[in-house]
């Protein structure tokens, strides 16, 4: 259960009940109806293909030799084509253009849904802020990893040429 110890509403303390057999948070207000529902964050991941090579990032902060896909949060007011765009422009500084959508995706241990994407792109590669490396690998020599945006790398690679 989420480290929540206060209404974000009216500040008052909150608690658990049951909530259609569920344990969720709610305010303990009468005055107040909030209930912290924990849904999952929507965000998207694109396999962005460069030339013949599809690029790959490692993010700040992620382990040396970790790379995934170029993801992002969806913004409120955002589209999730506009977004995996956004992203695309923001993490490599590339233009791009969505080729189809891979599919959504559970990513449980993060508590998001991944709306994956396949992006090809166009360019001279800027590495943004929060990339730590890139890397450039053939379609032929990309292998899905079995967590995250990996489910989507491997859909990506079962029906490209479909």
């Amino acid at each position: 259960m989420a480290d929540i110890r206060f209404c974000p509403h009216c500040g008052s303390k909150v608690s658990a009940n049951k909530i259609d057999g569920e344990s969720r948070l709610c305010c303990e207000s009468e005055s107040c109806n909030y209930v912290f529902w924990n849904n999952p964050t929507p965000i998207v991941g694109a396999i962005v293909e460069l030339g013949n090579e599809i690029v790959l990032v490692q993010n700040n902060g992620w382990p040396e030799g970790m790379f995934g896909l170029v993801s992002g949060f969806l913004e409120a007011g955002e589209t999730p084509d506009d977004c995996v765009l956004r992203e695309v422009k923001e993490e490599l500084g590339l233009e791009g253009r969505i080729e189809s959508f891979i599919g959504y995706y559970s990513f449980l241990e993060m508590n998001q849904l991944i709306l994956a994407f396949h992006v090809k792109a166009q360019g001279d590669i800027t590495i943004g802020d929060e990339i730590a490396d890139i890397k450039k690998v053939s379609p032929e020599k990309l292998k899905p990893w079995p967590f995250g945006t990996g489910p989507a790398v491997r859909d990506w690679l079962e029906n490209r040429g479909n």
